[in-house]
């Protein structure tokens, strides 16, 4: 090949007459095509790259139950609003406000000073009501032994009788008066009626509670464990339950269990596991629905009243399903699909329709086979029609036991 220079030569020797300007033009033209010419001599075509690696895995064939999902809230399965049942000033407060509690822990007293008095009052009517009851007893029956002998007067054996009969009821009234005093007494001291949490106090010590006979409430205390979860359920879903539990819409619930799940907002999945074990004895014509309510275990009382929940129940008998992980399944304008990979290691797209998503898998209701090695890994590496490198690996189950999910 003729160097930069002899081409420019000749250019000049063929071209005299040219307008100078556009020789310039043409020389320089010529020099970039040589040195273009002579940096391609001797190069090479790039070697294509290796098929990106992509990891592969079969679905999962897994027997699961379809479900229904419901939304409800939280509630108590105990509330009571504590109160003063008797007049006095608020002495002392025990707890601290939003503590746990056990049945007959101390938490309010109220002064009790007037009531300790009226205790020994009464006590001393009936010690009183006693010695009537005595002396009045030995006077009859003194007046009974003289009327035998003709030395008393018939009227002042029935005045004595009387008088003893009276005496008897006297007593059993300052007795009775006694259990009162002793109550009034065991009121000044407001207890916890069961295990649960305790609210703020809603009264300082030294105001004047119970007044006027008015019940002033003093605290509000839940018992939470176990805990309720109400919701409703429309007339459709319920005959659905009712396919898998004959006897749904008679009382049921009282005999059957059905099992039921829930999960707050800030948890995956459903991971409470409790009951249904009640419902409302009929459907609401106006709405179609039925309230429900599930129990379900708090032992950690970390779930309060009135918080939102997702509930599934099982509507069905149990069936077998393929499951993929969700990050496998993707989408675009055409639906839902995963990427396979065939047995010539191409990447073929294959539509499916997924269920419900359980833990960190979805089932696939149709589109694919036990046999299609799905890609779980590397999928922006992977494009339809081309080849991959792929390495299989094995799925697990969902926590190793049948997983419940749905359409």
């Amino acid at each position: 090949m003729e160097s930069a220079r002899e081409i420019i030569r000749r250019l000049r020797c063929a071209t005299p007459r040219v307008d100078g300007l556009l020789r310039t033009v043409v020389i320089l033209v010529a020099i970039v095509a040589v040195q273009s010419l002579a940096g391609c001599k001797g190069s090479e075509a790039p070697a294509p790259p290796p098929p990106p690696a992509v990891t592969v895995a079969q679905p999962v064939n897994e027997e699961i139950a379809d479900y229904i999902d419901f939304t409800g809230n939280t509630a108590a399965i105990d509330s009571v609003k504590l109160v003063a049942r008797v007049e006095g000033y608020l002495e002392k407060i025990y707890f601290k406000d939003g503590a746990i509690v056990k049945k007959g822990d101390l938490l309010f007293t109220i002064q009790q000073t007037q009531y300790q008095a009226q205790l020994l009052q009464a006590e001393a009517q009936v010690a009183s009501a006693k010695a009537e009851l005595w002396h009045a007893g030995t006077e009859y029956k003194r007046y009974a032994a003289l009327l035998t002998k003709g030395a008393a007067a018939a009227t002042e054996v029935d005045r004595w009788h009387a008088e003893r009969d009276s005496a008897a009821a006297s007593l059993a009234a300052a007795n009775a008066q006694v259990v009162i005093a002793k109550l009034n007494l065991s009121y000044t001291e407001v207890r916890a009626p069961f295990d649960g949490k305790i609210g703020r106090h809603l009264v300082d010590p030294g105001n004047l509670v119970g007044s006027a006979g008015q019940q002033t409430t003093l605290a509000e205390i839940n018992r939470i464990n176990p805990i309720y979860v109400y919701f409703t359920i429309n007339e459709s879903d319920l005959l659905r339950i009712a396919e898998r539990h004959p006897g749904a819409t008679q009382g049921y619930l009282s005999n059957v269990v059905v099992p039921a799940y829930y999960g707050l907002v800030n948890e995956n999945g459903f991971p409470h596991q409790g009951r249904l074990d009640f419902a409302s004895i009929s459907v609401t014509p106006t709405t179609g629905t039925l309230q429900v309510r599930a129990i379900f275990p708090n032992d950690q009382l970390d779930t309060v009243p009135g918080l939102f929940a997702r509930v599934r129940i099982a509507a069905q008998e149990k069936r077998e399903a393929l499951l993929v992980p969700g990050e496998a399944v993707s989408f675009d304008q055409q639906g839902e699909y995963v990427l396979v990979v065939d047995d010539k290691d191409l990447v073929e797209r294959k539509s499916v329709k997924t269920g419900q998503q359980m833990g960190d898998k979805l089932v696939i209701e149709d589109g694919l086979t036990a046999g299609d090695w799905v890609i779980v890994d590397g999928l922006l590496q992977a494009i339809p029609g081309r080849e991959v490198a792929p390495e299989r690996t094995t799925l697990k189950a969902e926590n190793g036991a049948t997983v419940i999910t749905g359409n």
